[in-house]
């Protein structure tokens, strides 16, 4: 799929894509990339302290990141884990106490570019911090669109849904608290 390959060149180049997720239209780069990382958080004119989401392909590229395991991974509407511990992601996405946000994707275009790319993506939603998140593409603020490296052209009118669910889990992957 031409798109997917694009889309990959940008990521393996450090760039920054817009794309449609399985909740809300994302802004997303390669999740071990810290300079990428800190270019969306200029682009969303986000504090650095504020975490980012990150998403994977499937629960085997999930074990690149955690050894932690929750049911609640496999969950069928999207939801991201706050795991405890996390190796592998760039440092600026970790939280001072080395947790990460982290969903598996249930959008077969994320997925398979995820899996392409073999590597975990940021998914971040695509507005100006304090701004509403938009759940349609025509809402995205126009800074975005002009500082990001390639625009995924799927779902442009699909009204897309709320964000995710967040759960944060210990250290045997456990529900120790519901933030969303």
């Amino acid at each position: 799929m031409k798109i997917i390959n694009e889309a990959l060149k940008v990521l393996i180049n450090g760039g920054v894509i817009l794309y449609p997720t399985d909740t809300i239209w994302g802004i997303g780069c390669d999740a071990t990339n810290e300079k990428a990382v800190e270019r969306i958080y200029q682009i969303k004119e986000r504090n650095e302290s504020k975490a980012l989401i990150t998403l994977v392909g499937n629960c085997n590229q999930l074990l690149n990141y955690t050894k932690i395991k929750s049911k609640e991974a496999k969950n069928s509407s999207p939801t991201t884990i706050i795991y405890p511990n996390v190796k592998g992601l760039a440092k600026n996405l970790l939280a001072y106490d080395k947790s990460a946000a982290i969903r598996i994707v249930q959008n077969e275009f994320c997925k398979k570019l995820i899996l392409k790319f073999n590597n975990a993506i940021v998914s971040t939603s695509a507005n100006i911090s304090g701004e509403e998140f938009p759940k349609r593409f025509s809402e995205i603020n126009p800074k975005i669109i002009a500082n990001v490296d390639y625009v995924v052209d799927l779902e442009i009118d699909r009204l897309l849904h709320e964000p995710s669910k967040i759960l944060k889990v210990n250290l045997i992957g456990e529900v120790t608290k519901i933030i969303r």
